[in-house]
């Protein structure tokens, strides 16, 4: 398991934290065994790359750590999607300054750029591979189409995407593509924004400038439907003497042997609820009961637009 950073400075789900708060708990990470950091240059953006590259530049050597690029800046906010190699090569630039650091051991791109071609960014990557200037290349929310042709040009190493026991849509055909080309995959949303790890209830509202506003399953509606699988992840927590969080990760942990999550949080009693993940085991039997009772369960609303794949 790693640690999915982003919700430490972006301000996304919850009010943006400071270095002074976010270092310990990165380092306190590290202290549990915890070697896998994910941020981002959009993640503030940039303050979330400087926090993790104040935290990790003592153990540098010791960790991996991954970023994502793809995206133009006005003013300091997000404007559009810029994936040409000359904004790869100056994203980078601004990465490893922030990130304190020589190289980026998982460099990925971010979302996909509809205007250049996604062999144009592989062989991007690969130069920079070559340079010393990255180790190896990622994508994120990428179609397996996609996935195919950047793997072509260069060899993909991982895919971040979002997966969740709520959130399956990788399960047609994305995992099938990693799995035959030996690409590891690494999913965000382990817990579903926190839904699965039983933070909300039928009553939860949220105001209109908050992420969460912005998702489909989020709505009032869609939470009171929504609330079916969490009770019955909830039975089956229960029934293992484990959290509905740790039920949902491990989940996870045994689909695929090439899956590592990244839950994110900010405290790290949340970090050792996630992690305790680790321990938990599912028998084969289990996995198809589990399975069975899931897909037979019918959700409300749908994840973020902002998430969804743009190449089909």
């Amino acid at each position: 398991i790693g640690l999915g950073c982003m919700s430490m400075s972006s301000g996304s789900y919850n009010p943006p934290r400071s270095a002074k708060e976010m270092v310990p708990v990165i380092r306190g990470a590290i202290d549990r065994g915890v070697t896998f950091f994910d941020t981002a240059e959009v993640y503030g953006p940039f303050t979330n790359e400087l926090i993790v590259g104040e935290a990790l530049k003592p153990v540098r050597d010791q960790v991996v750590l991954a970023s994502k690029l793809g995206f133009k800046f006005d003013n300091g906010q997000r404007a559009g999607r810029d994936s040409r190699p000359v904004a790869i090569r100056k994203a980078v630039e601004g990465m490893l300054k922030r990130l304190q650091t020589d190289r980026i051991d998982l460099l990925y791109l971010h979302r996909v750029d509809p205007n250049v071609p996604v062999e144009d960014v592989a062989g991007t990557m690969g130069e920079l591979i070559k340079e010393g200037k990255a180790r190896h290349f990622g994508l994120s929310e990428v179609s397996p189409t996609t996935l195919r042709k950047a793997h072509k040009e260069y060899p993909v190493t991982a895919v971040q995407s979002e997966y969740s026991i709520m959130e399956r849509s990788v399960e047609n055909q994305v995992l099938d593509t990693c799995k035959a080309l030996g690409v590891g995959f690494v999913p965000w949303g382990s817990v579903c924004r926190g839904f699965l790890a039983d933070k909300f209830n039928e009553y939860s509202r949220f105001s209109d400038d908050s992420r969460f506003a912005s998702v489909p399953y989020f709505t009032p509606e869609a939470i009171k439907t929504n609330l079916v699988i969490l009770d019955q992840i909830r039975v089956w927590s229960d029934e293992r003497g484990i959290t509905p969080a740790q039920f949902s990760i491990a989940w996870l942990l045994a689909q695929h042997p090439f899956i590592v999550p990244i839950p994110g949080t900010t405290k790290l009693h949340h970090l050792d609820e996630d992690l305790g993940a680790l321990s938990v085991t599912f028998s084969a039997s289990e996995l198809a009961h589990f399975r069975t009772v899931i897909e037979n369960i019918e959700l409300a609303g749908f994840r973020a637009k902002d998430a969804a794949l743009t190449d089909k």
